[in-house]
């Protein structure tokens, strides 16, 4: 018999399950590569968005790389918020996530491309406007072109690093389900995951990075920069008969005994006989603690005649004993050279450093500093005693405060004080601020009707409130509107602040707003280039001091000719 029975197809009509199963199939090491490196759509939604913020105008103006940085590390908030955002709304509507259409990809992709050229194009306006603002003329066009992708790396990067966190974590819980439940093992294996990084980070990462940048910092500061030399003054710390050995000082501490005006200088600029200023210092190498380097400070300042001076400075410096020249120079032409100025330093690391790192360092130098300082004054009969000034800046500001407990402290205990560029963590800076007047505003505060404290963004002009009398001992902050030292705070990342709702300042743009995360890594962003613009804007004080000076001093027969020189003499660091 014949069997008609049809066979099997040949290999064309094959089924279309049997091919597929035939079909080769992605190796595990393949599948985890795309999935790590896939997306959601909310979380590029956010990521969007918060890249499209990060355009928004900040304090300073800012280059092609930070612009990219910026974008970046916004651009991975925005993701994760997205992330976050859409993991909530399915545990509300209760159920598991779904693939999108392609046309929602589709139309992510066109709004992306609109609203980051747009964005992207007013950012680049923004920026122009605030260089004008500040007098910046230096622009990097292609750096500027460049900062998208910049954005890009970033953010793949910061996505790349929390999906390996994400993937510790299911590794440690699936370890841990074999000893105890699912619901014990994600709550375990998160606490621990969390540790672990928060200990990478605060430990490993930055403990171990203060610590290279402190030994570093720690050999540089045994060397002397260019052209300073000995002082032959015995009027100086490190100069003959000094107590303080010049090699001690430090490379701050020896820039500032080495430099600053002369008897001629001053002379000079008076039109009268002037004597030749005195300056005390003592370095990290001078002493083991932050008290017994303010007694040897004091000491060569009463072996030099300190306290027989018509007008004593006591200073906090920054960072690694870093004492700004302009306000010691001035201080000590409107003075007529009749003056004393004494400091003392407490870190290696350089002033952006030591603002996150070394406050309470800060803190226990500018306290022991008055201290020392005070004690031997009040012990002077009343009649002999010099004006006792006390300033800083920066850092120095928040040491410089931690000697007084309010307002009628510095009133009662010194003759004048001016401290510049404070931290917005500034205990004293921060009541008088927060406890302003009715009706003034927060970039330009006005305490108890200007008694005692006042404020200023430009001192050249009327100090508010004008109209009020300032007798007495007075107490000057100065602050440019633009400066982020002086703005920034974590509160930065959850409430808006009132200087950008009032009126912001008139070196800073009109447009810009507070943005949730956005506006607290801008900020955060300005702080290390603070002091990179012209004098008058972000940290840079330089000429104010000549105003600022000038109020709280009072000398007498300064005209505004004068003042005006001096400007010119200050502004060119002679």
């Amino acid at each position: 018999m014949v069997d008609n029975t049809p066979g099997p197809p040949a290999g064309p009509s094959r089924s279309a399950d049997a091919a597929a199963a035939d079909a080769p199939r992605p190796s595990p090491r393949s599948r985890k590569r795309r999935k790590l490196l896939s997306v959601t759509l909310p979380g590029c939604w956010g990521a969007l968005l918060f890249a499209c913020l990060s355009y928004t105008p900040s304090l300073l103006p800012r280059g092609g790389i930070l612009q990219g940085l910026i974008c970046g590390i916004n651009a991975a908030l925005g993701y994760g918020a997205g992330v976050l955002a859409a993991w909530v709304w399915r545990a509300f509507a209760d159920r598991e996530p779904r693939p999108p259409h392609p046309r929602s990809w589709a139309a992510f992709f066109l709004s992306a491309a609109i609203l980051f050229g747009l964005f992207f194009g007013f950012g680049q306006y923004w920026q122009h406007e605030i260089r004008r603002l500040m007098g910046v003329t230096h622009y990097n066009i292609p750096l500027a072109v460049v900062s998208p992708l910049i954005a890009a790396l970033v953010f793949c990067l910061l996505l790349l690093t929390a999906r390996g966190i994400r993937g510790l974590y299911r590794r440690l819980k699936g370890l841990l389900r074999r000893w105890i439940g699912p619901r014990a093992a994600t709550a375990v294996g998160w606490t621990l995951v969390a540790g672990l990084v928060w200990a990478v980070v605060t430990g490993l990462l930055l403990n171990g990075f203060v610590g290279v940048a402190n030994k570093a910092f720690s050999v540089r500061d045994t060397t002397t920069e260019e052209g300073v030399r000995q002082p032959s003054s015995s009027l100086r710390s490190g100069g003959p008969g000094s107590l303080v050995p010049w090699d001690s000082l430090g490379r701050q501490g020896r820039n500032f005994t080495a430099t600053g005006p002369s008897a001629n200088d001053i002379a000079s600029f008076t039109g009268r006989p002037a004597r030749a200023p005195i300056r005390s210092y003592a370095g990290l190498a001078s002493a083991g603690s932050a008290e017994s380097r303010a007694a040897e400070a004091v000491a060569d300042l009463t072996r030099q005649g300190g306290f027989r001076r018509e007008n004593l400075l006591v200073v906090t410096t920054t960072g690694s004993g870093w004492v700004d020249p302009a306000a010691v120079d001035t201080f000590e032409y409107l003075s007529g050279g009749d003056s004393a100025t004494v400091a003392i330093q407490y870190s290696y690391l350089p002033s952006w450093l030591s603002y996150l790192v070394d406050q309470t360092k800060a803190r226990e130098a500018g306290r022991a500093l008055f201290d020392a300082v005070y004690d031997d004054w009040s012990k002077l009969p009343p009649g002999d005693r010099p004006r006792l000034f006390v300033a800083g800046e920066s850092l120095g500001s928040f040491g410089g405060e931690t000697a007084f407990s309010g307002e009628y402290d510095l009133r009662n205990r010194t003759d004048g004080t001016l401290f510049a560029g404070p931290p917005a963590f500034n205990t004293l800076f921060r009541e008088f601020s927060d406890r302003r007047d009715a009706g003034s505003p927060e970039v330009l505060p006005e305490y108890k009707e200007g008694r005692t404290v006042r404020f200023a963004n430009d001192p050249a002009t009327a100090i508010p409130p004008a109209n009020r009398p300032w007798k007495d001992s007075r107490v000057l902050y100065l602050m440019h509107p633009s400066d982020p030292i002086v703005w920034w705070s974590p509160r930065l990342v959850h409430s808006a602040p009132d200087w950008i709702g009032q009126h912001p300042g008139e070196d800073v743009l009109k447009q810009m707003v507070w943005l949730p995360f956005v506006t607290f890594w801008q900020v955060t962003a300005d702080l290390p280039f603070s002091t990179d613009v012209p004098g008058g804007h972000g940290h840079t004080y330089i000429t104010e001091y000549v105003d600022a000076w000038n109020s709280v001093l009072r000398p007498a027969d300064v005209t505004a000719q004068d003042l005006d020189r001096l400007k010119d003499i200050i502004a060119s660091g002679k």
